[in-house]
């Protein structure tokens, strides 16, 4: 059973008195364990099939299920129980509170689950360590590098053991090595914990590093291929 399936997918928008399509039909299968790059010019569709990936938005017509249970059309307080479980987040602007540790930053999602103090800490800071960073758990983002903030944002995209991550144009914000390094750490998350993952890139360099790339076009999927170039784990 995959773990991710999108079944003829539309999304439509208002735009004045215009309703405007975006998605025209699109159908996806993600099994457990894969690692998906999503590629395609701006306008393509990706970034809005991964809004309704992470639950951030629903889609006009279709079916979304996420292991095997159908989730297209759950209310908004479902949706965000369902993302802290399943799904953890990485974004290009790294998307973390100013004036707060790298710790509190990673412990957020935690909190939002209800999981007491003690046990936040010691698992926020475990996922800090694995990600490079025990010389770094006090700092705020303000005395991190863009590397370093990274590397705090997938911390906290991890730390609760969701079975599913997204990044959304992970390294768009980074030099060309801090980006080789980052997308190596995903690598390692796959192969070596298991975690699905899947990732919206206009970067062929970045589209590289996953087992499987889709290419989308006015809003459909117009190719689904196993990368047989990939570049090794550095």
């Amino acid at each position: 059973m995959p773990l991710v399936e999108l079944k003829n997918i539309r999304k439509s928008f208002k735009l004045g008195n215009q309703e405007v399509e975006i998605l025209h039909g699109v159908n996806l299968s993600v099994k457990e364990g894969e690692f998906v790059a999503m590629m395609g010019p701006s306008g393509s569709g990706k970034s809005t099939t991964m809004n309704i990936l992470g639950c951030l938005d629903k889609p006009t017509e279709g079916t979304y299920l996420l292991n095997g249970e159908d989730i297209s059309m759950l209310e908004s307080d479902q949706l965000a129980t369902i993302r802290n479980k399943m799904i953890g987040f990485v974004f290009q602007g790294f998307n973390l509170l100013q004036k707060t540790s790298a710790l509190e930053n990673v412990e957020l999602p935690l909190l939002y689950a209800g999981i007491e103090r003690k046990e936040r800490h010691d698992r926020a800071k475990e996922s800090l360590i694995e990600m490079g960073l025990s010389d770094r758990i006090y700092h705020e983002p303000t005395q991190l590098s863009g590397g370093q903030q990274q590397r705090v944002a997938i911390a906290r995209g991890i730390v609760n053991k969701a079975p599913i991550l997204l990044a959304d144009e992970p390294t768009g914000n980074l030099d060309s090595k801090t980006s080789d390094e980052i997308m190596s750490l995903f690598c390692r998350l796959n192969t070596e914990e298991g975690i699905t993952i899947i990732l919206v890139t206009h970067e062929q360099d970045v589209a590289k590093y996953a087992k499987r790339i889709l290419h989308f076009k006015d809003g459909i999927i117009t190719a689904d291929e196993i990368n047989k170039d990939r570049r090794p784990i550095q």
